[in-house]
C-alpha cells in the first residue's frame, strides 16, 4: 500500500488527476444538475452531490495512473 500511495502522491499524478477531476467533474455537474442550476433549484443534498462529483474522475485518473506506472516500473497493478 505504501508503494501505491507514494506513486499516487507524486506531483505529476495528482496534478493530472486534479485537472481531470475539475474538467470532467464540471462537465458531469452540467449534465446531471444543469437544469436544476438554471432553475435555481439547489438544496443541501444537491450541493453535496455536486461537490462529490469531481471526485469520481479524480480517483479514476489516479487509479489509472498508478496502475500504468506500476506496470511500467515492473511492480504489477
Amino acid at each position: 500500500m505504501s508503494s501505491w500511495l507514494s506513486i499516487a502522491t507524486r506531483p505529476r499524478v495528482w496534478r493530472r488527476a486534479l485537472l481531470y477531476g475539475l474538467v470532467v467533474g464540471a462537465i458531469l455537474i452540467a449534465i446531471n444538475h444543469g437544469d436544476a442550476l438554471l432553475r435555481g433549484d439547489i438544496d443541501g443534498v444537491r450541493v453535496v452531490k455536486m461537490t462529490l462529483t469531481p471526485l469520481v474522475p479524480y480517483f479514476v485518473s489516479t487509479l489509472s495512473s498508478v496502475g500504468a506506472i506500476r506496470n511500467f516500473e515492473g511492480r504489477g497493478s
